[in-house]
Order: structure tokens, then C-alpha cells, then sequence
């Protein structure tokens, strides 16, 4: 048992099942630091944070603590472009081509962005082997994937674009906007709504960046998809972790990815801004007279695309356009019209426009797993609970 940790923030009394599940996660399921919040119908009713920024347990999680959240980071870049969707800039029908041109190659001249958002595409990995340094160089990445062949015929069957789809979708955003995928969330996004989200960082950040630390080595019988991947060191799945490489615990804590710009992989935030934006989306598009969207591109983003046995992860997985719909594999409380995005090591944002909630957690000790992690699901069910 570790010593017990100050929770801070605020929590509604409503909402006291919360804090005292935010504080067992300390006690009894490994937290270094995390954050937890939750917007319901516009209010924040939940702001809580508490714990180590560090491994060593010198630097205390504050107020204003960001940490890598990421693949919650592709719900942050479909939200981007549907900003755009909205506007009237983007057709997601419309060829990938029309606004990348040199996307045409590999036969991909007709591919519509729509697959992009859903991981239809085909393209969750690059053949041709890349340095290491490649994850940081965004002209390399899509040089790289406008030329590539899909794996398979695109829209036929999906799979997980593990690092792919930030590349690709911010291409189209910044193809059509002039600006970087982190420029327009900074701008567009979480500037406007005053959140903590950011996709690429200058080191004048470092100081409120929480250390990633890796997750253990999952338990015998439980299986490791990145590992039984490398097996097949060629082979689509093994090149989708691998092809460039990142190292969960090491990587994330480099000056390189903290300033690069991965969108389907290194944003960086808080609990607070993940549930404004999602607090946002489940009111509509619309906050403290901030409009993100219309109504009607929510629910078009969440008509259900791809669903069924994953290609990269081997398990059943359910997107709409750029989003995780409520599922088994990726359970966002029990209203079934649940939308958002998990990440790597246990990090959460979603809305559910049924209850009004927008939800974010996000920590620095990573967990095996990109989806379900027990942490989350415990908070959720108890914000459920309180309502």
C-alpha cells in the first residue's frame, strides 16, 4: 500500500463517488499522478488532480500538468477535421487526392478521405524501412505515405492506423486550412475554448510535462499485440509499431517528441481540456458561446464506418469518422451514442450527447492496453452513478 495522496481541484458533492474512486486508483491500482475531470451540460462538475509528475516522486502533479495522451490525440485531430467538414472546406467523400494531390500514387487517386477517418485506408504501415528519426519529420511521413500501395483494398476491411492516421488526416488539414494539424488545434480549437490540448511544444512547456513511465509486462496468458508482432518483423502489423519506432517510457520523454508534431500519437493535455472539448461536442458543438460545429457534423461524424475484427489489432473495434464509438473494446459508459478516443497506456476523452458529459482522464504510469483500462472505467461508472 502507498502513503496516501492528496486529491486537489474541485468536485461537486454530487459527484463524491468520483474523488473517492480517483483516490482508490492511488491506493490500490498503481497511480503515479493522474487527472480526472467532467463537464455535464456545460458545467464543470469534476476537476481533480493529484500524485507525482515524475517516477521518482520529487515533482507533484499541479494544477496545470500535461502529459502525452497518446492516441486519445486522433479524437483531438478528427475534430480538426471536421471543424473544416463543417466550414464547407472538406467533403469527406471527395478523393484524399483532390486536396493532396501526390496522395494519387499507389493507386490511390479515387481513395476518399472518409477511410482516412476510419481506418479503411489500408495504410497502417510504410514499407519501406525508415530511421528512426523519421517519426519526427512530417514531410518524410507523408512523402512516405503518399507513395505507399494500401495493404489492402481500401474500404473493404479496416485496421488500426497505430501512428499513421495522425499523418494523414493533419496532411488533409493542413492541405486545405495552411496551417499544422498543432497550429489549427491551438487556434481553432483549444485556444477558443480555453483547454489544455496541444499537438507539437516548444520546451518553455517541458516544466509542465509529466514523465511517461512504461507499462509493466503484462501477466503470463495475457497477450501483448506489439510483441507477438515482432514476431513477423515484415509483416503489416509488426510495421505498424515499428516502422518508424517509439518507445513507450523512453521516447515520449524526449525533447524531440514533445516538440514534433504526431498527431495520431503525442498531444499533450489534461483531464480539464479533454472534457471541455468533449463537454462541447455532447452539447452540440456549442460552449460558453464558443461553436465548435453544427449538430449536424457530430452526427454525421458518428455514423458507424468500420466495425468487426481489426486488421493491426486482432480484436473487434468500432470507429465513425475519426472517432471510437461505444463498444466492448472501448467502453464509454452505457449510453450506446458514446463517442471518443482512448490512448496507449490507459488515457480517455469522450462525449455522450444523451447525458451531456464530457469526460477526460489522462496519467503519466501506462497500463497495457489502448482501450479499457481499469483506472477509466472505474471513474466512469462512478460518474454514472452520481447522475
Amino acid at each position: 500500500m502507498v502513503a496516501s495522496i492528496e486529491i486537489r481541484g474541485q468536485c461537486d458533492s454530487k459527484f463524491s463517488g468520483v474523488q473517492e474512486v480517483f483516490a482508490e486508483n492511488f491506493a490500490s491500482k498503481d497511480e503515479i499522478g493522474a487527472t480526472v475531470a467532467v463537464y455535464l451540460d456545460g458545467v464543470a462538475v469534476v476537476d481533480l488532480w493529484g500524485g507525482y509528475a515524475d517516477a521518482a516522486r520529487t515533482r507533484p502533479w499541479d494544477e496545470d500538468t500535461i502529459v502525452t495522451v497518446y492516441s486519445t490525440t486522433k479524437g483531438l485531430t478528427a475534430i480538426c477535421a471536421h471543424r473544416l467538414v463543417d466550414q464547407g472546406k472538406l467533403d469527406v467523400d471527395a478523393p484524399v487526392a483532390r486536396y493532396w494531390p501526390e496522395f494519387a500514387q499507389g493507386g490511390k487517386a479515387d481513395m476518399p478521405v472518409r477511410y482516412l477517418l476510419s481506418h479503411q485506408a489500408g495504410l497502417p504501415a510504410v514499407k519501406e524501412p525508415l530511421g528512426d528519426g523519421a517519426l519526427f519529420e512530417w514531410d518524410t511521413m507523408t512523402r512516405a505515405l503518399a507513395a505507399q500501395e494500401p495493404w489492402w483494398e481500401p474500404g473493404t476491411r479496416h485496421g488500426y492506423h497505430t501512428l499513421s492516421f495522425g499523418w494523414l488526416v493533419g496532411e488533409v488539414v493542413q492541405r486545405i486550412s495552411g496551417k499544422s494539424l498543432g497550429t489549427f488545434l491551438r487556434e481553432e480549437i483549444a485556444g477558443p475554448l480555453g483547454a489544455d490540448l496541444y499537438v507539437g511544444l516548444g520546451s518553455e512547456y517541458d516544466h509542465r510535462i509529466a514523465q511517461m513511465v512504461a507499462a509493466p509486462p503484462p501477466p503470463p496468458g495475457v497477450p501483448n499485440r506489439a510483441e507477438e508482432a515482432q514476431k513477423y518483423p515484415d509483416s503489416m502489423q509488426a510495421l505498424s509499431f515499428t516502422n518508424p519506432r517509439f518507445i513507450p517510457g523512453v521516447t515520449d520523454n524526449t525533447r524531440e517528441w514533445r516538440g514534433a508534431e504526431i498527431p495520431g500519437a503525442n498531444g499533450h493535455a489534461n483531464a480539464r481540456g479533454l472534457a471541455k472539448v468533449y463537454g462541447t461536442l455532447a452539447r452540440g458543438g456549442e460552449m460558453d458561446g464558443i461553436r465548435l460545429m453544427s449538430s449536424g457534423t457530430i452526427e454525421n461524424a458518428l455514423v458507424e464506418q468500420s466495425n468487426g475484427i481489426d486488421a493491426i489489432l486482432a480484436t473487434p473495434t468500432r470507429f465513425g469518422l475519426g472517432f471510437q464509438l461505444n463498444s466492448d473494446f472501448s467502453p464509454k459508459g452505457p449510453n450506446p451514442r458514446s463517442f471518443g478516443h482512448t490512448g496507449a497506456g490507459g488515457s480517455l476523452g469522450f462525449a455522450d450527447p444523451d447525458a451531456k458529459i464530457g469526460f477526460g482522464y489522462a496519467m503519466n504510469q501506462m497500463q497495457i492496453g489502448i482501450a479499457g483500462d481499469p483506472r477509466a472505467q472505474a471513474l466512469i461508472q462512478a460518474v454514472y452513478a452520481s447522475l
